[in-house]
């Protein structure tokens, strides 16, 4: 690891960035796309030639440490004369595996990223990779972060990290503590936002439910303060754990403004002792009095439900009673993933690899996606003929070459995909729209 080189801020240049991850990871790197344009930089596409390549990276699994390898070396081999920097979880993580990469000029960590421009030399091609990774209990300053594409929507960092230990995440030692923004500051954001012609904000974090508490407040006086934002139609919860989410935050969304009907509560198991092996803080009572309150408030809610198989403890009879429940809960769609073994986890370093061949872990990962498309599907259905809210995205329209007509999508306010012939004129804006029928695409179609 070479040492700290002296600051030099280059004249003009050209940088490209590229996500992998979650909604929070896009915020982060809207935010880092900022600090390039306030010092004169352009920003352009990914795989494109530029000086910088800045590459923010996600560790969740195995899977996505293997893309985030593949990644680095496919932009290397694509613009090899490129100062290349490397950040995010992976980096924080496996800060070795990513200096071990042959072209990598810069590694930073989780503190690190917020102020790159510490780091920006001459930019020229360095024999030895430069890393600069704090261990993360030093990670305690929040970095403010929103990005904001030519898409409809901008994703708000409103919290990071997370106080949570649960047996199978390595988030909390990528991310460190939880730790939040002011309500001040995160209400001027979204005001900028608006001034950006965005009409939704979808409010991420790692443990958003956690906002505030490090400092004795918590997150219902900012949903308050943001339904007070005049410009912004709809406010979106990314995620929310089923022990944080109150009655009083679901009331409040019930009769806000602005925010909008659809949650996504983190179940991971619907059986009690695999909730318990995987150190939840809840058990499936909470969760079903969580859904039943929604549903109660807000019948036409969406609900989300993310969902873990192949966990080391998960018998066929624990995934059996899994599946049995969500099949019965009144929830709108499933996010499902497969469990990967983390080095570091409790689940690995006291539970040994899962004895769930990956054979059996795939087909209940395909078991549980099958139901998701039913229960989407049939949640689609029962708004065929209503007239809902919907935000028409931009971006290029789809279609193939030669098609007589395009199409263009977004979103209803409780999160039914739609599609409509395009209109660039519509793009950006909210329109109440009669639902059509389910297309083949898993679209609604929009009469």
């Amino acid at each position: 690891m070479s040492a700290l080189t002296p600051t030099v801020h280059p004249a003009s240049r050209t940088v490209a960035l590229h996500t992998l991850g979650c909604k929070l990871n896009f915020a982060d790197s809207g935010g880092m796309a900022r600090q390039f344009r306030a010092r004169g930089w352009e920003v352009v596409e990914f795989g494109t030639h530029s000086d910088v390549v800045l590459l923010n990276t996600c560790t969740v699994t195995s899977e996505a440490d293997r893309k985030c390898r593949q990644t680095i070396r496919r932009a290397l081999r694509a613009n090899p004369d490129a100062f290349v920097i490397v950040t995010g979880c992976f980096a924080q993580l496996s800060p070795g595996q990513v200096e071990s990469i042959d072209g990598v000029d810069l590694v930073l960590g989780a503190r690190e990223k917020h102020d790159i421009f510490r780091y920006l030399t001459a930019l020229a091609k360095r024999e030895e990779t430069q890393v600069d990774v704090s261990c993360i209990d030093d990670v305690t300053e929040f970095g403010a972060a929103f990005s904001a594409s030519e898409r409809s929507r901008a994703f708000l960092k409103i919290q990071d990290g997370c106080d949570y230990s649960c047996s199978f995440c390595t988030i909390p030692a990528a991310r460190g503590r939880s730790r939040s923004a002011r309500v001040r500051e995160i209400v001027a954001q979204a005001h900028e936002i608006a001034g950006r012609g965005h009409r939704e904000i979808v409010l991420s974090g790692v443990n958003i439910g956690l906002f505030g508490q490090e400092r004795g407040d918590s997150l219902l006086p900012l949903l308050e303060a943001l339904d007070r934002v005049d410009g912004i139609r709809r406010f979106r919860i990314s995620s929310i754990e089923p022990n944080l989410l109150t009655d009083d935050i679901i009331d409040f969304v019930a009769g806000s403004r602005a925010f909008v009907p659809h949650f996504h509560i983190p179940l991971q198991s619907g059986d009690d002792e695999v909730l318990g092996a995987m150190r939840r803080r809840y058990r499936r009572d909470v969760y079903t009095g969580r859904v039943e309150r929604i549903v109660q408030a807000m019948p036409d809610a969406a609900i989300g439900v993310d969902v873990i198989v192949g966990f080391p403890t998960e018998t066929k009879c624990h995934f059996q009673n899994t599946f049995d429940y969500v099949s019965d809960l009144p929830v709108s769609y499933l996010h499902v993933f497969t469990y990967s073994e983390r080095p570091g986890t409790v689940a690995v370093e006291r539970l040994g690899g899962s004895p769930v061949p990956k054979a059996e872990r795939s087909q209940r990962n395909r078991r549980l996606r099958l139901l998701s498309e039913k229960k989407q599907a049939a949640f689609a259905r029962r708004f065929q003929g209503t007239r809902r809210p919907v935000l028409w995205e931009y971006g290029a329209a789809s279609g193939g070459e030669g098609a007589a007509s395009s199409i263009m999508s977004g979103y209803t306010d409780n999160y039914i995909r739609v599609q409509a012939p395009h209109d660039a004129g519509r793009a950006g804006t909210i329109e109440l729209a009669q639902l059509g029928p389910l297309l083949p695409t898993g679209n609604v179609d929009v009469a």
